[in-house]
């Protein structure tokens, strides 16, 4: 597979830079200093403009990869084209660890949506980094079951709500990351919004609609107010 990203060696950075990076994201946190060290030695930056495909579902997997700056969305697309945002990842975080590990194919497509930075771990060095470093195949399963719960959330999403509740859920969840915060600004497009929550622009406008007239919400640009959380609850459930 050949990478559309330009690449170039981790220490356009300093090192010790990327070491501290490494040691804040949530697949390495635990790490020991030298373990990081390892890891940063084998990491290769990649960079991508806004649009700029990572890879394609069905490319070989040859690594995995961490977002060192801006966002990269994951996403299958069906037969007629309609998309389904798996997940978008940002700064910090890790992802396509479990075809790196099972060698199989990409399951799915990856986009930059900004300009982005990614550190990539070649296959082939981080297997033979792990057979030296257990600890590192542990880390790594805490970042599995947080992928599989992640998973597992948005099948539940898409087979037991509606358009409604899956937005409410989706609402409440941004609020939790931001420390419960009520009003939530909107870092992606209402278009990628819809797809993230398996639905069309139109529908996601008449739930947006329905919920700011009912008083739930209060939409303010690309800021939605949260101004009824008990019956977001409600419709999450």
């Amino acid at each position: 597979m050949t990478f559309a990203g330009a690449m170039s060696n981790p220490r356009t950075a300093p090192f010790s830079e990327l070491i501290e990076f490494l040691g804040r994201t949530q697949t390495f946190t635990d790490l020991a200093p030298e373990q990081l060290a390892m890891l940063a030695q084998i990491a290769r930056s990649q960079s991508y403009q806004n649009r700029e495909i990572l890879f394609h579902q069905g490319d070989e997997a040859t690594g995995f990869f961490i977002v060192r700056s801006g966002r990269v969305k994951l996403f299958k697309l069906s037969s007629a084209g309609r998309e389904q945002i798996l997940h978008i990842f940002s700064t910090g975080d890790g992802f396509a660890e479990v075809p790196a590990f099972d060698g199989q194919c990409f399951p799915a497509h990856a986009m930059a949506l900004e300009a982005t930075e990614v550190l990539c771990f070649p296959r082939q060095h981080f297997l033979a980094l792990l057979e030296r470093q257990p600890t590192l195949a542990i880390d790594l399963l805490k970042t599995f079951a947080r992928h599989l719960r992640r998973l597992a959330l948005l099948v539940d999403n898409l087979s037991l709500r509606e358009v409604p509740g899956r937005l409410a859920a989706y609402l409440l969840q941004q609020s939790r990351e931001m420390d419960d915060v009520a009003r939530i600004e909107l870092d992606i497009s209402k278009v990628q919004l819809a797809a993230l929550l398996g639905t069309v622009p139109e529908t996601l406008s008449r739930a947006l609609q329905k919920l700011s007239h009912d008083g739930v919400i209060a939409v303010e640009g690309n800021v939605i107010v949260l101004c009824d959380r008990d019956t977001l609850e409600q419709l999450s459930t």
